[in-house]
């Protein structure tokens, strides 16, 4: 059937199961639009011009993080960095913000350390590094549990250095490999890699995207955020695997032992391996002596670059670029809605939600975390954390809340995304109360510990 006429055929159906996603574009089209008139509207008196770019700023703002809260923009294939993309396009082009202001607003430290750690885990990747080490694994565990444990180990140690959404696309695949050919339920496991991966990824700064921004926002030395947290995140993967062992106690609680049928690498360059470990460990050494963590990131990444092992071109295509352009994204939404909303009475105003308050700061920034995702969560919050008596105590609460929140539910990080999307290419399903009978109480205790150890 020729496609004009399969378009036609298929026309009332698909109008009828697309018109809630219609309706929602619409909206979300229509509050953009509104929000380029009103800026864009001729400044008949000052308190009318800076009222209109007050609208504008907040309409470009909530359609922002409603398309990222939702995933993409239904009906259409604009995704979460594509509307990061556009609100910052939007403050730029309704006056909001000059293209200067635009381009101050952006923390170039964070998006050149997580560049450089992303080069430095696609060197890793490319290299055999996670496979090796999975091999290696394999062949030393002997029962279900204690393969259990090697895995929730293995991925929360890469996932403390190491970013964590990255360290996930790696070891869900090899992780369903494995656990294949032992012949044992992939669920539980894959559960491993991806709380483990949020709670091992706590304990530093480099551990994921938020950690970042916030050390570069809280300036708090490397050394001091890993000493502080690193005790949280120990506690989280012990929990990990104890949960996860209590929930599906017909396969860990057996003497059953598992076949020995280790993984083999298929393609390893042990010189890039060995020199990617020693640049990673001394760039780890490096932030804890107090060097600029975005330099050394940079520099470390590049350096990783000059080999005969793996083309460039390679390593380009392991780096999630798209994330990146959501960061920049964001700085921008967010110092627009600062600069016009989020006046010198506003702030305060908002002080009397008593964000001092540990149990209070912890329920936003969970809730925040689960609604728009942890990384534009930490954004909303910058403001307001910057003006707490201990703004630095407060952003390692963030940076541990926003984190361990992403356990709670399915949708609560990029990691869980990732691994729930790897299982379902390989025929296994991730259901969302599945993953919230351990998630929604492993967040709950791993906070609570952690508030515990902050107070």
């Amino acid at each position: 059937m020729p496609i004009a006429h399969a378009a036609r055929a298929d026309r009332p159906v698909g109008a009828r199961r697309k018109a809630p996603a219609g309706f929602a574009a619409i909206a979300l089209a229509a509050a953009m639009l509104a929000g380029w008139l009103l800026a864009a509207r001729p400044p008949w008196t000052p308190a009318l011009d800076h009222a209109a770019s007050v609208v504008a700023a907040a309409l470009i703002f909530l359609a922002t993080f409603l398309v990222i809260a939702l995933g993409k923009l239904p009906g259409f294939h604009l995704d979460r960095a594509g509307a990061a993309l556009l609100g910052a396009s939007l403050m730029i082009g309704t006056g909001v913000l000059s293209l200067d202001e635009a381009y101050r607003a952006i923390d170039f430290d964070t998006i050149a350390l997580l560049l450089g750690m992303m080069i430095v885990v696609a060197n890793l990747r490319l290299a055999g590094f996670f496979r090796l080490a999975t091999a290696w694994v394999a062949g030393r565990v002997h029962r279900p549990v204690t393969l259990l444990m090697a895995i929730v180990l293995l991925t929360g140690c890469c996932s403390a250095f190491l970013v964590n959404d990255a360290v996930c696309l790696v070891m869900a695949p090899l992780v369903l490999e494995l656990v294949a050919r032992l012949g044992r339920a992939p669920v539980p496991y894959l559960l491993a890699v991806a709380m483990a991966s949020n709670a091992g990824s706590v304990a530093t700064m480099t551990g994921n995207p938020q950690n970042m921004i916030i050390g570069a926002l809280a300036r708090v030395p490397y050394g001091v955020f890993a000493a502080t947290l690193s005790p949280v995140a120990v506690a989280g993967l012990v929990l990990t695997i104890a949960l996860i062992a209590l929930a599906y106690r017909r396969e860990f609680f057996t003497r059953e032992r598992l076949r020995v049928m280790p993984i083999r690498p298929a393609r390893e360059h042990r010189p890039l391996i060995v020199k990617a470990v020693l640049l990673a460990v001394g760039m780890v050494a490096l932030f804890c002596a107090g060097a600029p963590i975005a330099t050394v990131a940079l520099v470390g990444g590049a350096l990783l670059l000059v080999t005969r092992s793996v083309k460039a071109d390679k390593i380009y295509r392991a780096i999630d670029w798209p994330l990146l352009v959501m960061f920049a994204g964001l700085f921008v939404v967010i110092a627009g809605i600062e600069k016009t909303v989020l006046s010198p009475s506003t702030i305060p105003a908002v002080g009397g939600l008593h964000l001092e308050r540990g149990p209070v700061l912890a329920l936003v920034t969970a809730g925040l975390s689960n609604l728009v995702s942890n990384v534009p969560a930490v954004l909303v919050l910058k403001p307001f954390v910057a003006e707490l008596a201990d703004p630095q105590r407060a952003w390692l609460a963030v940076a541990m809340i926003s984190t361990l929140a992403g356990n709670l539910t399915l949708v609560g990080s990029v990691a869980n995304l990732i691994v729930a999307r790897c299982a379902e290419t390989h025929g296994t399903a991730i259901g969302f109360w599945e993953y919230a009978k351990v998630g929604a109480p492993l967040t709950m205790l791993t906070v609570l510990i952690g508030m515990f150890w902050l107070r």
